[in-house]
């Protein structure tokens, strides 16, 4: 689509947008109803997408794609109506006699540009959000996930007409045009190096935004730990998806009193997830592209790898695996690996190892096996991460009851459920005063003391 089509396409939004159709709750309502018929009815076609641009099962695909999509949409249209309310708030006495309250209004025209790891959820979650909170929306997804883009228009293409929801496919040409254009609102999911560009371009229009991003999360496992549950669990979340997920645990700090039994438990695990040769299981996943394929294999070191190492370049395909005795220094520990690499550090000191995590960039997501109450409470407390779970990983995501987003590096912003809705709506705050008593005291000349005894009154 070129540059002038793509503004067409939005001024034809803005249009609609000021026409006041997509204000009325019942219509929003409605328009989420058709959303969640039509992705049951592609439900299969959204599998399939996902087996071909990802290598997912489709039993991974509705559990981590198409099944979290229709729970985020059945929950908005069951509590939209409740959501868009007006919220009454306490009126001070300076103030009689008026009513204040809060008002949730749409931003307008919105751009949702999702990333290739989780195509379809991270396209319909966000939109379904901005569906909810009465915008229009231009959807713009990854180029290296075309079989899923494909789907995605045409659910979209079917459900709404182009002046309310519209797709533009395409690659940088496009997002780039799309950036360049002045939107209400913009909802970018990705890496941190283009939520930069994302931001400049928004900072430009002064236009907010939300950004999910990404980091390194970690994943630390203390002496207390129940070790074969934590290998489980950890062993699940690294590499669904072949480790491509924004919230995976990045890398282990483990207690280096248990780190043997961690490393042996996990590596059991992998196995028992995975079989024996996982590069022949149908179900596992394969790294998106060439290009990351590449990537991943430079970070892996031969020489510390103790379980997986295999990679198939004709299907784009690394083993899970494992690196121990890894150091900061090591290349995977350079950079987000978002593969399925999986290295393991030790620590000593726990006091240390919290004094170093505070210095580090602030990561989506932190995970923290352990029964100590007071490793709970200061990992909870002292820390600033997006989000995450104690003795398990990544399932905090999968809730409509809280918000999901980082913070500092990882992001700003947060959606999913009434987070989700608040993000893609301004909240207004009014008073409405009321005209059969006028209060004179705020009025000049400022002369009477009675008056000035009653507003200290009034303001203290």
């Amino acid at each position: 689509m070129t540059n002038t089509e793509i503004q067409s396409l939005l001024e034809k939004q803005r249009k609609y947008f000021k026409s006041g159709a997509t204000i009325p709750v019942k219509f929003r309502i409605e328009q989420l109803k058709k959303l969640y018929n039509a992705v049951k009815k592609y439900e299969k076609e959204v599998n399939d997408a996902l087996k071909a641009d990802l290598g997912k099962s489709h039993y991974e695909g509705f559990m981590c794609e198409s099944g979290l999509v229709l729970s985020e949409i059945s929950y908005m249209i069951r509590h939209t109506r409740r959501f868009a309310k007006r919220k009454t708030v306490y009126t001070p006495l300076a103030q009689f006699a008026s009513h204040s309250f809060k008002l949730p209004v749409p931003y307008g025209n919105t751009l949702i540009m999702s990333p290739w790891n989780y195509p379809f959820l991270l396209t319909i979650d966000p939109l379904a959000d901005a569906i909810a909170a009465g915008n229009t929306a231009i959807v713009k997804p990854s180029a290296y996930s075309p079989a899923t883009s494909k789907i995605v228009e045409k659910i979209i293409s079917e459900c709404f007409s182009p002046e309310y929801v519209a797709v533009v496919t395409g690659g940088r040409a496009e997002n780039a045009a799309l950036l360049e254009q002045k939107f209400d609102f913009v909802f970018f999911t990705g890496s941190q190096a283009v939520g930069k560009e994302v931001l400049r371009h928004t900072a430009e229009h002064l236009t907010p935004a939300v950004l999910e991003l990404g980091g390194k999360s970690p994943c630390i496992v203390d002496s207390s730990a129940n070790i074969k549950l934590a290998a489980k669990r950890i062993v699940f979340g690294k590499y669904l998806n072949c480790g491509q997920t924004c919230v995976a645990p990045d890398y282990i700090l483990c207690h280096s009193s248990v780190k043997d039994e961690l490393v042996a438990e996990v590596i059991k695990q992998i196995k028992l997830q995975y079989g024996e040769n996982p590069l022949q299981n149908k179900d596992y996943g394969k790294i998106i592209n060439e290009k990351h394929f590449v990537r991943l294999c430079s970070l892996i070191d031969k020489n510390k790898v103790v379980a997986g190492g295999e990679t198939d370049a004709d299907t784009c395909r690394i083993a899970p695996t494992v690196m121990d005795n890894v150091t900061y220094e090591d290349a995977v520990m350079g950079e987000e690996i978002f593969g399925p690499i999986l290295p393991i550090l030790t620590f000593d000191s726990f006091d240390r190892l919290v004094k170093e995590l505070k210095d580090k960039d602030k990561p989506l997501a932190l995970y923290l096996f352990s029964s100590d109450k007071k490793h709970i409470d200061r990992v909870n407390t002292e820390l600033s991460y997006g989000g995450g779970c104690i003795n398990d990983v990544v399932i905090h995501l999968a809730t409509s009851e809280m918000g999901f987003g980082g913070v500092g590096a990882s992001g700003m912003g947060s959606y999913h459920g009434k987070d989700g809705f608040d993000a893609f709506s301004h909240y207004k705050s009014i008073v409405d005063k009321k005209n059969w008593i006028d209060l004179p005291m705020r009025y000049q000349p400022y002369k009477n003391k009675f008056y000035e005894a009653l507003l200290h009154m009034f303001l203290k």
